[in-house]
C-alpha cells in the first residue's frame, strides 16, 4: 500500500463519520415504524435489515437494536466504507455478488445463528437499482429470519449520476427513517413469492416514509 492509501485510509472513513455525523445532527429526523421491529427484538428475534444502496450514507444513524453486523463490498470504496462504520460501533462482513459473494454469505448464514442482526443492500454493489439480488433472497430462506425494509428520504438533498442516483442530505433537511412490516420466507409459496412480496414491501416503506413528508408539504429528494 502506497503512502497516498496509507492516508486515504487513514483520514477519509473518520471524516466520512463525522459528515454523517453532522449531517444527522443538524436535521430534524423522525423515526417510524421502530415500535414492530422492537416487538421481534423483545421477542429475542434478530432480523436482516435490507434498504436500497442510495440510502447507504445515512443508515449509520438508523440503528438502535441490541447489535448488528454489515455486508460490505470487498472494493476500495466498500474498504473505506467499513472502516467509516467502525465508529458507529459496527463490524462489517466483507463480500458482495460481484466479489467475495460466496464467502460472505456462508459468514452471514453462520451469524445467522447469533444474537447479531444482519444489515445489507439488496441491490448493490452494482445494480440494478431496486432490484432484489439472490443473496437477501436465499438468507432468509436458508436462515429462517424475517426481512424488515429500512428507508431513508429526505426534503432536501443531492442526487448523484450513479447506477444508484445516491442520496447525499443537505444539512438541516428534514428526514424520516421507517421500518416497514417484517417479511418471512414461506416454504410452501417458494423462491418467486418471496422475492416479490419483499420488493413490494421495500417499495411501500419507501413510499409511506415519502408520504409523510409529504404531509408537510415537504416532497422528498
Amino acid at each position: 500500500m502506497s503512502w497516498k492509501e496509507k492516508l486515504l485510509f487513514a483520514t477519509v472513513p473518520w471524516l466520512g463519520a463525522q459528515l454523517i455525523r453532522g449531517l444527522y445532527y443538524s436535521m430534524r429526523v423522525e423515526f417510524l415504524g421502530e415500535e414492530g421491529v422492537r416487538e421481534l427484538w423483545e421477542r429475542g428475534e434478530n432480523v436482516i435489515l435490507a434498504f436500497w444502496h442510495e440510502q447507504t450514507l445515512m443508515m449509520a444513524k438508523s440503528y438502535r437494536g441490541p447489535g448488528a453486523k454489515l455486508l460490505i463490498s470487498q472494493s476500495k470504496d466498500g474498504e473505506l466504507l467499513a472502516k467509516a462504520m467502525t465508529h458507529f460501533g459496527y463490524e462489517a462482513i466483507r463480500g458482495s455478488s460481484s466479489r467475495g459473494g460466496r464467502s460472505a454469505f456462508k459468514e452471514m448464514l453462520s451469524i445467522s445463528k447469533e444474537p447479531f442482526d444482519l444489515a445489507l443492500t439488496p441491490d448493490g454493489p452494482r445494480g440494478p437499482r431496486r432490484e432484489l439480488k439472490d443473496g437477501v433472497v436465499q438468507l432468509a430462506r436458508l436462515g429462517g429470519r424475517a426481512v424488515v425494509p429500512l428507508a431513508f428520504c429526505c426534503n432536501r438533498g443531492h442526487r448523484f449520476s450513479s447506477w444508484d442516483r445516491f442520496l447525499l442530505p443537505y444539512p438541516f433537511a428534514r428526514a424520516v427513517y421507517r421500518y416497514g412490516e417484517p417479511v418471512y420466507f414461506d416454504k410452501d409459496a417458494g423462491v418467486a413469492d418471496f422475492r416479490d412480496r419483499l420488493a413490494k414491501a421495500m417499495m411501500t416503506n419507501l413510499r409511506a416514509a415519502e408520504k409523510h413528508l409529504e404531509a408537510y408539504g415537504l416532497p422528498a429528494v
